[in-house]
């Protein structure tokens, strides 16, 4: 990538941070939600690096997204375990916990990864039972801090888990696109609706 692709990708990083960090200071909810959810099909449909194909961008309407639902928002609190590196596409993945919530009676346990590429941070993938259907096969991404998709941490120091932000690797939109997927740990056999829904 030449200096100008470099230049609007830390623009697009440094945006989509942006939105987060909103997101954070509004303390999540249906109004950040809605806020997060036009500022990022507004880089979607309209920034140079965004993943949806140039020729698509034109006619882009926006991402689908299941009702907001306050019951997937959720805390997790952390267990310390340690796993085998996972290598993907080019990077590392390091286990550095189990993040478990509480959901309606449903245990939710998913693997909170550390990426070792690009600066590094928290990523949390996972996949559910609308993969395929009503979401991208390869599941989706809850926390990626690399790219500042960051939710924060709760007063009582439980992880935010809010679903209702989920949204889609860069390889949902265009497989020319390589993305790390939920290692097979992290595929929750419930319905997750919440979140972005399959493009297209």
């Amino acid at each position: 990538m030449d200096s100008g692709g470099l230049i609007t990708l830390a623009d697009w990083r440094r945006r989509m941070a942006d939105l987060y960090a909103a997101v954070r200071r509004e303390a999540a909810g249906p109004g950040a939600w809605a806020g997060w959810r036009e500022g990022r099909d507004g880089l979607l449909g309209g920034h140079a690096q965004s993943p949806v194909p140039d020729a698509l961008r034109a006619a882009f309407g926006g991402m689908g997204f299941f009702p907001y639902d306050a019951s997937w928002c959720l805390v997790g609190r952390v267990e310390p375990t340690h796993g085998d590196v996972l290598n993907a596409v080019g990077a590392e993945f390091t286990p550095v916990g189990t993040v478990v919530a509480e959901r309606g009676g449903d245990e939710i346990r998913l693997t909170l990864l550390w990426s070792s590429g690009y600066g590094g941070g928290l990523f949390l993938p996972f996949g559910d039972a609308t993969n395929g259907a009503q979401t991208y096969g390869g599941g989706r991404y809850l926390l990626d801090q690399a790219k500042g998709a960051d939710l924060g941490v709760a007063s009582d120091g439980g992880l935010i888990l809010d679903f209702n932000f989920a949204y889609h690797p860069s390889c949902a939109h265009d497989p020319q696109w390589t993305c790390p997927l939920a290692p097979a740990a992290n595929r929750l056999p419930m319905a997750v609706r919440a979140g972005e829904t399959a493009p297209g």
